[in-house]
Parts: structure tokens; C-alpha cells; sequence
């Protein structure tokens, strides 16, 4: 077979050592689907190459990860009502109307991902729906998707009604009179209503897959966590990679039910070795994913003291501190890496717990654990995270005061503990290895997006203009490495950590250097092509090549 041989002239990010210490370089040139060579030996071999691009004004890197994302769940919400963007209740009430008159062979209408901001401490009233499908169950998560808002037809299909006992693991918002209102939260009252959705097909599944591997090559993204996998979940993906409708490496974490995690264990193991026989060089599940607590907006993150619109209420740990500990211990004693879900302060501490006892009952391992979101940490926790080795996987997008924020959190929580939020800038100067994840469809995939946020602090209309909580800002290079060095140690890729000789040419090419970019224009660069192993999955060609 003959080699191919790619080249690419202009500005370089090497990424050095993986820390971003590296300098830059003026070529690159990719044989076979690794680097071949830098510099001036690279530009050596663009007369006899099989294609040069030129990187003009832009800057060629390494390709974006994402360190914490639910890809399925991104595709599949292009398959019902599009509510995303909307800014009204009226708004989605309409769009729900508008699609299921188009659709009337759907049993049920189904959709993600609503604001919660948009109705008064995000308390969604089902008579809003039933105004516009009364007779159809419908269902839509917030874009949080630790709740859901239904109408009354789908309340009524899951049996919940004002006798309806609260769950363990969620609650029932009521009227006055004790019915539901509509309103679900957390695992427990969402799944009395998402158990009776009629399960989707597999080749619907597949496709999901696909439309999301588009979306990720488009914003430059190579490597995925899919940090949120059903059994389900995992047949697709292994269906999608036998299909050839895989265009991004990913590795799937099978959730952890604290009420079945001794049963899951073996089936875990089976699917891991599955994926491993059968899901090709883009899958693998090595990862078991575990929710400590809930949301703030929600009044579900477990909290070390009391909400201060509930002062009943400290949240709603999913799993006693103990619990979790144990189950943390049993995975990676069968070595799955771990993935926490720990928002709140208290929810924090109990992954910092369960991470250190994991260590401590168990043999050395190449373990790299993650603590994914990092909200509030109270700051005794923060030299904790160096000192065990625990990787602070941030979603730098949600550290700005947005209307989820100065509406929802804020309120809950209070000023003081407010502004503890998301310590990327203390993590880091601590030494600590930060990744960056997008929790898309949660928000959005885009990752320039969120890098301009972590080195600003600011919302896109640029408020504050300090910056908010702003000694916790990045540098424009600490944001790139931990949105690419970072998320390649997440993933255990040692050899995508720099671009340097032998390593995989996973690329990304942007039209503009966002390290000399004003940096409130930072998400303006556009993706023009992006390589996965060499292998071209998408290519902007307005630039003329």
C-alpha cells in the first residue's frame, strides 16, 4: 500500500510536553495517519506530498476533546421538537403544538432540552402543554436532564397523581393540593414518566450517533466521553462502529445505580470486553460513571449546609458518602477508571472521599479518576484534588453569570458560597490536571466557546467587565491544553498528548490564532478542517483550497 503523505505549512501548536509548554512550529507533515515530522524536515517533503494545506493566518493544533459529554442523547434531540434556543414558555408550548400536528403517528412527543430560568424557580405547570397536546403524553427534559416537564396525558399513562408517594432519589413538584404539577426532578420521579417512553429503535440510535460524530467533527473534536451509557446505549454505539457511522473516538462510562451496583458489575465487565472485541480503534468503555448529587438550579447538589430558599433541605446526595465509596472501590478493583458527576460542596467532598479510599484499599493502577463539574468545593477540599491525583473536568461555558446563575443558583446558594464556583484558576495553579467537557447537549459542543469563557469570565455580552470571580481565570494556553493535553490524559492517550513524531494526527485547524485573538472574539474562530488519525472528517472549504 502506498503512504500518504500530508502536509501543513504555517503556525504550529506543538503542545510540547502536554502541559502547553511547547513552542510553536512553522510545518507538519502526517504519513499514514501519524506526525511524520516538524518543521523545516516537514517542509522538506510538501513538494513530493500528497496534499499540502496551507494554514495562512489560522493555527494548525491539536485536535479539541471532550471530556464530558452525552453524544446520544445530542444526536436524538434533532429527532423531536426543536426547543433548545427557545426563550418563552409560549415559544416551546408552540413548538411542541407545531410538531406534533406534524408527526400524528407519534405515541408519544418527546423532547430536550428547555431552560429551566424560564419559568419562576423552574417549576413547569402541565396545563401549559395540555393547551397544546392534550391528548398525547408529552415529555421534555430540561437541559440540565436531571428534570423533566410533562403534560397531564403522560402524568396520567405513569400512574402520578397526589396519592403518588415521593421517591427515594427525586421529587414530585405539587400543587397546593398535593397534585403534580408537572414538574419532575432527579432520577427516581423523572424515570416514572421516561419508563413508559416506548424504547426507540436501534437503527434510530445509530443514526444519533452519526448526526452527533458530524457535530463534533465540525467543531474540531476528535475524543469523546460519552459520560452517561445504558445498556441500550452501548449496543448502539457497537452497531454504529460495525456501520461505519462512527467519526469520533469514544469511550462509553456505564452508570453506576446505587441501588443495583453489586449486579452491574459483572454485566459491566462483559460490556467492556464486548466493546473491546468488537467496537473497532474508536470505542472502547473502560469508564464506570457515577452521580454524586443532583443541580444546584434545582435545589438537588448535595450542599455541607442548607440551601437558602430550603433550609430544610441540603440537597439530595444520590448515593450515601459510604455507599459511594464502597461502589468506587469495587470498579476500580476491577479496573474501570472513575467518573464522578459532583456539583455541590458536599458532593464534592463525597468523591473526594470515595477517590481516596479507592486508593487506599486498592493496588497502584494507572487510575487517572475524574471529578466532572466541580461547582462549589469548599476550599479545604481543593489541595485534595492535587494530592490524590484527581483530574477537575470543568465545563468552562457555565462559568459566567448567566440567567442560570444570577435566577436560579445564586439565590439558592448565597454570595458567599456562590463565589466559590468552578476554581479552574486555584486547581491549576495547585498543579492540578484540568480537562475541559462541554455536558453537551447540555450546552453547547463548541469548544472555542468555552475556552473564551474560562479565560474571561464573562458572559458573551461581555458582563462583567472584571470578569466574574476573575482570579480564576485562565490563560488562553492553560484553556487550550486543558480542552486538549488535558482531555487526551483523561482518556488515558498518552501518545495525544503533544504533536510530536509517532503521535496521532488528530488535528484541528482554526481560522485564527486564539492565543492572539482579542479575547472576547475568541469563539468567532471557525473550525477548517478537522483529521482524525489522519483521515479528513471535515473540511470548511470557503477558504478556497
Amino acid at each position: 500500500m502506498t503512504a500518504t503523505t500530508l502536509v501543513f505549512l504555517g503556525t504550529v501548536r506543538t503542545g510540547g510536553d502536554g502541559h502547553g509548554t511547547g513552542a510553536d512550529t512553522t510545518a507538519l507533515a502526517v504519513r499514514d495517519g501519524r506526525i511524520l515530522a516538524p518543521g523545516e524536515e516537514a517542509r522538506a517533503l510538501a513538494a513530493s506530498a500528497d496534499d499540502v494545506v496551507d494554514i495562512g493566518d489560522g493555527l494548525l493544533m491539536a485536535a479539541f476533546g471532550d471530556g464530558h459529554a452525552h453524544p446520544l442523547f445530542g444526536g436524538l434531540e434533532s429527532f423531536g421538537p426543536q426547543i433548545k434556543e427557545l426563550d418563552s414558555v409560549d415559544a416551546i408550548v408552540a413548538e411542541v403544538g407545531r410538531w406534533a400536528r406534524e408527526h400524528p403517528e407519534a405515541a408519544w412527543i418527546v423532547g430536550a432540552s428547555y431552560d429551566p430560568a424560564l419559568a419562576p424557580e423552574g417549576e413547569f405547570d402541565a396545563r401549559w402543554l395540555d393547551a397544546a397536546v392534550p391528548d398525547r403524553p408529552v415529555v421534555l427534559r430540561a437541559h440540565d436532564y436531571h428534570t423533566v416537564w410533562c403534560n397531564t396525558e403522560a402524568l396520567r399513562r405513569a400512574g402520578v397523581t397526589k396519592t403518588t408517594p415521593e421517591p427515594r432519589l427525586g421529587w414530585i413538584v405539587r400543587r397546593a393540593d398535593g397534585a403534580p404539577l408537572g414538574t419532575l426532578r432527579e432520577w427516581h420521579a423523572c424515570d416514572l414518566v421516561l419508563d413508559q417512553v416506548p424504547a426507540r429503535p436501534v437503527d434510530d440510535l445509530v443514526e444519533a450517533v452519526r448526526r452527533a460524530g458530524h457535530a463534533y467533527a465540525r467543531a474540531g473534536i476528535t475524543w469523546v466521553q460519552d459520560a452517561w451509557v445504558e445498556p441500550e446505549m452501548a449496543d448502539a454505539y457497537l452497531a454504529a462502529a460495525r456501520r461505519g457511522a462512527l467519526s469520533v473516538r469514544v469511550d462509553l462510562a456505564q452508570r453506576a445505580d446505587p441501588d443495583r451496583w453489586r449486579e452491574q458489575l459483572g454485566p459491566f465487565a462483559a460490556t467492556r470486553a464486548r466493546v473491546d472485541a468488537d467496537g473497532g480503534e474508536l470505542l472502547s468503555a473502560r469508564t464506570v460513571k457515577f452521580f454524586s448529587d443532583g443541580v444546584i438550579e434545582g435545589g438537588t447538589a448535595a450542599m455541607l449546609a442548607p440551601y437558602l430558599d430550603a433550609p430544610h433541605s441540603c440537597g439530595m446526595p444520590v448515593w450515601e458518602p459510604a455507599a459511594l465509596a464502597e461502589a468506587v472501590c469495587a470498579f476500580d478493583a476491577a479496573g474501570f477508571r472513575t467518573h464522578i458527576h459532583a456539583i455541590g460542596d458536599a458532593g464534592v467532598r463525597a468523591a473526594l472521599d470515595a477517590i481516596e479510599a479507592a486508593r487506599t484499599a486498592n493496588p497502584d493502577w494507572d487510575r487517572r479518576p475524574v471529578i466532572t463539574h466541580v461547582q462549589v468545593v469548599d476550599p479545604a477540599d481543593l489541595p485534595r484534588f492535587a494530592a490524590l491525583g484527581v483530574i477537575a473536568n470543568f465545563e468552562p461555558l457555565w462559568a459566567q453569570p448567566d440567567p442560570l446563575q444570577t435566577e436560579l443558583s445564586i439565590p439558592r446558594i448565597g454570595a458567599e458560597r456562590a463565589a466559590l464556583q468552578y476554581p479552574m484558576g486555584e486547581l491549576a495553579r495547585d498543579g492540578v490536571r484540568l480537562s475541559f467537557g462541554s455536558d453537551w447537549p447540555v450546552s453547547s459542543h463548541m469548544p472555542l466557546e468555552g475556552i473564551q469563557v474560562a479565560v474571561t469570565r464573562r458572559t458573551f455580552t461581555g458582563e462583567p467587565a472584571d470578569g466574574w470571580l476573575p482570579h480564576q481565570r485562565l490563560t488562553v494556553d492553560q484553556a487550550l491544553t486543558a480542552a486538549t493535553a488535558g482531555v487526551a490524559h483523561q482518556a488515558g492517550a498518552d501518545d495525544r498528548l503533544a504533536l510530536v513524531p509517532g503521535a496521532p494526527a488528530d488535528l484541528v485547524l482554526l481560522s485564527e490564532d486564539p492565543r492572539t485573538a482579542d479575547p472576547m472574539e475568541i469563539r468567532h474562530a471557525r473550525v477548517r478542517g478537522t483529521w482524525l488519525g489522519g483521515r479528513c472528517t471535515y473540511r470548511d472549504r470557503d477558504e478556497g483550497e
